[in-house]
């Protein structure tokens, strides 16, 4: 896990201390896309509702990755988001980014 993941995971913990996620793990799924192409999310998430989504933390993003994302959100029944931590000056926290 690198920094941001871990300062994701914070997040991720301090919302399940609210009660508002029931349940995540770090790269707890692995989804195929199709032949020898897989997509793993860094965060595999369940919010209180019970619904379940995949968290991607990404500083920048490269092509691969963002259709990797598109093409799991059209094939898979979760909610797909990328967070990208905002800087401290923006006011900090995490911008969201919903692929479905």
């Amino acid at each position: 896990m690198n920094n941001t993941e871990a300062a994701y995971a914070a997040t991720l913990e301090q919302l399940k201390h609210a009660g508002e996620v029931l349940w995540y793990r770090f790269e707890g799924l692995k989804l195929r896309l199709a032949d020898n192409t897989f997509y793993s999310p860094d965060f595999a998430v369940m919010r209180a509702d019970g619904v379940m989504e995949c968290h991607e933390v990404k500083g920048f993003w490269r092509d691969d990755a963002r259709a990797k994302i598109k093409i799991a959100a059209d094939q898979y029944p979760f909610r797909f988001l990328a967070v990208k931590k905002r800087a401290k000056k923006e006011g900090g926290g995490w911008d969201v980014e919903r692929f479905e």
